[in-house]
């Protein structure tokens, strides 16, 4: 009996990060500001996304996408992203999803409503946010 619970932790552990396709998945997070005049528009337009940007986002091995909103106690408003990533190579993925010329339109109405983070990456719109905790 003690062999099998065993054998059953360790595969619990091993299966850790892997859907249940048995693909390995990365999480990531991201923040942005958004400007608080034009959170209604945001909003608006993220409660009936286009159906070519689903197409292509699940197209690029994206799932389980959110985006949350907050006011911080600074005053200004907060999108923080979250999805996983379930391809091979998220590199050409990426590059994929923003030579699409639907997705660049999208981008286009999205981007005059957001605030980039001050001290995210070179080449990075929304800055990367690093895990501290997951549980599964």
């Amino acid at each position: 009996m003690k062999k099998l619970i065993l054998i059953l932790m360790l595969a619990a552990i091993g299966l850790a990060g892997l859907d249940c396709a048995g693909q390995k998945v990365q999480r990531y997070g991201m923040v942005l500001g958004v400007k608080e005049e034009k959170i209604p528009e945001y909003t608006k337009i993220h409660a009936d996304v286009w159906p070519g940007i689903l197409k292509m986002i699940e197209g690029c091995n994206i799932k389980n996408y959110s985006i949350y909103l907050h006011q911080l106690d600074d005053g200004k408003h907060y999108l923080f992203a979250y999805f996983e990533y379930a391809g091979d190579d998220f590199d050409a993925d990426m590059e994929k999803m923003k030579d699409d010329p639907l997705t660049r339109k999208w981008w286009d109405i999205c981007e005059p409503m957001q605030i980039p983070i001050k001290n995210r990456q070179e080449g990075e719109w929304w800055a990367n946010m690093k895990e501290v905790f997951h549980t599964i």
